[in-house]
């Protein structure tokens, strides 16, 4: 938009011009901050990964359950992940399930989780351990 084009309207003087110009920027600075974000690395794995004899105990009991089929302890074990933070390599709908790990002294579920995904839920092809309620996952070395 040339801005030398624009011209105050009438009845409105240089408090139209202004308002016009400042809804201008506005828009640029908004366009300029969208088109800086860099985008997540959905084709990437984890870059850290963790052994599941170091999991924690609990951690390592939901694995063995997952192994078994269950049975789980909580109601959302075992219910479709999304990945919608992009976190883990991208995959189709549905490929990605989701376990608690209890956390000792908590009466929730607290944050811990399994993620693990494949066409077979007791032989995932890979399995994602967060401690922070998906804001980060290490790859489960078996």
């Amino acid at each position: 938009m040339d801005l030398r084009r624009l011209r105050p309207n009438r009845g409105k003087g240089k408090a139209g011009f202004l308002a016009v110009l400042a809804a201008t920027l506005a828009i640029s600075v908004g366009t300029i901050l969208v088109q800086a974000r860099s985008p997540v690395p959905v084709d990437s794995p984890p870059a850290t990964s963790v052994s599941e004899s170091a999991l924690p105990t609990q951690g390592q009991q939901v694995m063995g359950l997952i192994r078994q089929g269950g049975p789980f302890r909580y109601e959302k074990d075992g219910t479709v992940f999304f990945n919608r933070e992009r976190l883990l390599p991208p995959q189709k709908r549905g490929y990605y399930r989701e376990y608690t790990v209890p956390t000792p002294g908590l009466n929730d579920r607290g944050a811990r989780r399994i993620v693990c995904g494949g066409e077979r839920m007791t032989a995932p092809d890979a399995c994602y351990y967060s401690e922070d309620h998906y804001a980060s996952f290490r790859r489960i070395q078996q």
